[in-house]
């Protein structure tokens, strides 16, 4: 990484983004290369730019900071990525983190201590606003739940065709292997998009090969 922290930013709230863009991007050391107002633009911007960090709010359009935070773990060598939001919520906060945030934020710090903070994230060192560190604390160390599979809503027959589309197969192809007609196979994969809550066949594909056995 070079010496100049390359920056990308996503808030709804024009006067809010505009205030964050002119504040870091009076830092020496801190290049704001995009911002953006919601989850979709915030994703598309993090793929072309290729920043060190990013800074989410949770509450913004279009699959939100979480929805993006999702995405942008999923490409390859990804940033260093932190939620700067308003929510407390317990969920929110182990929410990020599972998925990969490195900091959780609360609006409201101060714009000195926020360019601080990217720096930190830059350097690779994780932060929890001090209000919620206790209560991540207490979270961490309730009993392990058995891990949900979000695969588990899904028939035996949607769970051998969404096998066979993660092994890359055609619809025409799963049917041919499970002696199903093609536009059986497409009313089968639209139930299953849905019952997964992924947008196309490429993200299914992707659950499956992280929760499906044999």
């Amino acid at each position: 990484m070079s010496d100049i922290i390359r920056l990308v930013l996503a808030d709804d709230h024009p006067i809010y983004r505009n205030g964050l863009v002119m504040s870091l991007g009076d830092e020496a050391d801190i290049e704001v290369v995009g911002a953006a107002k919601d989850g979709e633009e915030v994703a598309g911007l993090v793929a072309s730019l290729r920043p060190d960090v990013v800074l989410l709010d949770i509450s913004m359009p279009k699959g939100g900071g979480i929805g993006a935070l999702a995405r942008i773990m999923a490409l390859e060598a990804p940033p260093k990525v932190a939620m700067l939001t308003a929510s407390e919520a317990d969920e929110d906060l182990m929410q990020a983190l599972k998925l990969g945030a490195l900091g959780y934020i609360l609006k409201g710090v101060g714009a000195e201590e926020l360019a601080e903070l990217v720096r930190e994230l830059a350097a690779g060192r994780s932060y929890v606003s001090p209000g919620l560190a206790g209560r991540l604390l207490v979270a961490m160390r309730r009993p392990a739940e058995k891990p949900e599979n979000p695969l588990d809503d899904l028939s035996k027959r949607e769970e051998d065709i969404l096998k066979l589309v993660a092994q890359g197969k055609s619809n025409r192809e799963v049917g041919e292997a499970l002696d199903l007609q093609e536009k059986t196979v497409k009313h089968y994969m639209t139930s299953i998009l849905q019952k997964l809550q992924v947008r196309n066949r490429v993200e299914a594909a992707m659950l499956a090969r992280q929760h499906l056995k044999g």
